[in-house]
């Protein structure tokens, strides 16, 4: 009997890849390479080891699903937002807490949204799940680093049409007030912005699955993020039934041991760890 093998991409986008240069985008007015914003080591040979998995195993793959991380310019996570008590701006990678805003190390550059950044901090320490990061300006709407990889979205297309089949796309990210790395819900959601929500709709269809596959990027934030929402709110409870492609994800570096401890943490819960080689047979029995 057949079964129904969803698979599951989380945020294959242009910069988060580590591309070479013949992948990058020639900007058409300054003719000039644009690379990926937050490239992940690894992460362009994961996505083509997921696309090789697609075209492969296309015809045992019921259902797929893309996420896409979709942010503005300028956001509670990006540095435009902020800037240090002498005005002067914020660096990338820079994290910020709320006592180091009270203490004026670093405030927003809207004078008027102190209050409700500070409450944001607040809520987003009291969940302890992460501390908030300001990162490159990354998955900006509109622009070549939100688009999907390239090979991924080949193999996403081919499986389109010969499936006759929709590849379902999430966005996420668009609020510029939370962070937002699950693909299920931001991590501190804004009772205001029904999209912050718990997406009640993609986890009622994730749980329809017979096996669910993961892939993405990154194994330390979103793919973590996303797994672990998963994980607690499926309501069959069935967690054996999700495998993580361990190949097919990689770890922002200087959070290797972040990815390690979230592996850990799934298996131990029922999770099953594969690599896209072994989940082959499976999608190709399925056929």
């Amino acid at each position: 009997m057949k079964q129904r093998i969803q698979l599951l991409i989380i945020d294959p986008q242009n910069d988060f890849c580590d591309l070479p240069e013949s992948w990058q985008f020639s900007a058409p007015m300054t003719e000039c390479r644009v690379g990926p914003a937050l490239p992940v080591a690894g992460a362009h040979a994961d996505m083509q080891r997921l696309a090789a998995l697609i075209h492969a195993g296309k015809s045992g793959i019921s259902d797929i699903i893309v996420t896409l991380d979709s942010h503005h310019r300028v956001d509670v996570a990006h540095p435009p937002f902020w800037v240090q008590a002498d005005g002067s701006p914020v660096a990338p990678f820079t994290t910020i807490t709320a006592r180091q805003v009270r203490d004026g190390v670093y405030r927003p550059r809207m004078a008027a949204a102190l209050p409700r950044v500070i409450r944001y901090l607040d809520e987003l320490q009291a969940q302890g799940r992460y501390t908030l990061m300001v990162w490159p300006i990354h998955c900006e709407i509109g622009t070549w680093g939100h688009n999907i990889h390239a090979g991924v979205q080949a193999a996403c297309n081919q499986w389109e049409e010969e499936q006759l089949s929709i590849v379902r796309q999430v966005y996420k990210g668009a609020n510029p007030w939370t962070e937002h790395y699950s693909a299920l819900q931001a991590e501190v959601p804004d009772p205001g912005d029904p999209e912050t929500l718990l997406n009640q709709k993609l986890i009622w269809q994730l749980d329809q699955a017979d096996v669910l596959l993961i892939a993405g990027e990154a194994s330390s934030h979103c793919v973590k993020a996303s797994t672990e929402h998963i994980v607690d709110k499926l309501p069959s409870r069935q967690l054996s039934k999700v495998v993580l492609l361990t190949d097919c994800m990689s770890p922002v570096g200087g959070f290797e041991q972040q990815a390690a401890g979230f592996f850990a943490a799934m298996a131990a819960q029922g999770v099953h760890l594969a690599t896209s080689e072994e989940v082959l047979p499976r999608l190709l029995a399925n056929a």
